[in-house]
């Protein structure tokens, strides 16, 4: 069982070979697609996604195939709309959480082409920018929650405790974990949100536009990080595996404390009482969806294989996947 679910999760290819360093002449033209489809879908928080509306809690916030509300049976239907509620303010935090780290580094990758390729420039130039816009709208929404929301939601992790814990780590590490990030946005909210039909329209609305500007963003995320791949050594390159494998495990810390929290906060503004072993039950469904969430669909995701097995050794993958097994077995 552990082979197979691991399998799904990263697969070795024997003999994969690095790539060469990234050649400005050769990317230039997708950095530059990057620009052109950044201007055409550019939105404004106010304008385009709020519009004057607030969050209907009548509605399902995060859709039940990232919840994954429905495997907790001991919930009633609207017990399981509220938690999805929960859920759905945390995601928007987490989201928030990361775009800080995010936009902090490619500002720093921007340093690679001020004197270089300025297509290359202007695209990490918007991708920055976008980021910080995404926080903005990330801020305001979780202020709005909170007005409608009972008191007492607690979020476990700070942004530049977080952001500074990450930076910290090789460019490569970082790259390969915002990779994922952006990677997993776009199939959650191509698979999960746009098809569900009963989510909170404005909540829904906000993945939707978000995702218009991430999308850029994985391109962009792609190209930096082979380009770095073809600046590092190998010996560069098995260190930042260890780093990886330490950045996976720090995110599982917030996601282990956070679903206890938000267990705690479910438990407390739900109309009824929970026993002692339904408690446990709820926090082991929220740990799982969590830990499903941000790290195992992204790990799952077929272009972030690719891109794995393409810049690591079959022993560099192998020692992802060990790592990564127990949370995709959990999950």
């Amino acid at each position: 069982m552990q082979t197979a679910t691991l399998s799904n999760a990263v697969s070795v290819v024997p003999g994969s070979e690095l790539p060469a360093a990234a050649n400005d002449a050769s990317t230039t033209p997708r950095y530059a697609r990057t620009i052109k489809v950044s201007k055409h879908v550019r939105w404004d928080i106010d304008a385009d996604v709020i519009r004057g509306r607030d969050f209907d809690d009548t509605r399902t916030f995060l859709p039940n195939g990232l919840s994954k509300v429905d495997d907790l049976e001991i919930l009633s239907a609207m017990e399981r709309r509220l938690l999805s509620q929960v859920q759905g303010r945390t995601y928007a935090y987490m989201f928030g959480l990361v775009e800080r780290f995010i936009g902090a580094k490619v500002l720093e990758l921007s340093g690679q082409h001020w004197l270089g390729d300025q297509v290359a420039l202007e695209a990490l130039v918007r991708f920055s920018d976008e980021e910080l816009k995404h926080q903005e709208l990330f801020r305001r929404l979780d202020v709005m929650l909170a007005a409608r929301m009972p008191a007492g939601h607690r979020k476990t992790a700070e942004p530049n405790a977080i952001a500074t814990f990450v930076l910290g780590k090789r460019t490569w590490a970082v790259l390969a974990l915002t990779a994922h990030i952006e990677l997993f946005s776009q199939s959650h909210y191509v698979q999960s949100i746009a098809p569900q039909e009963h989510l909170c329209p404005l909540w829904k609305d906000v993945f939707m536009y978000h995702w218009r500007e991430e999308s850029q963003h994985a391109v962009l995320d792609e190209l930096e990080w082979r380009a770095e791949n073809g600046r590092i050594s190998a010996a560069e390159r098995e260190a930042a595996v260890d780093d990886l494998i330490a950045l996976v495990a720090g995110v599982d810390g917030v996601l282990q404390a956070q679903a206890a929290a938000d267990t705690e906060y479910f438990t407390a503004i739900n109309a009824r009482r929970f026993t002692a072993a339904e408690r446990e039950r709820i926090a082991t469904g929220l740990l799982r969806a969590y830990r499903w969430q941000y790290i195992v669909s992204g790990a799952q995701h077929p272009r972030f294989n690719e891109l794995l097995q393409e810049m690591t050794t079959p022993v560099q993958l192998g020692r992802i996947g060990a790592a990564l097994a127990p949370i995709v077995q959990a999950a």
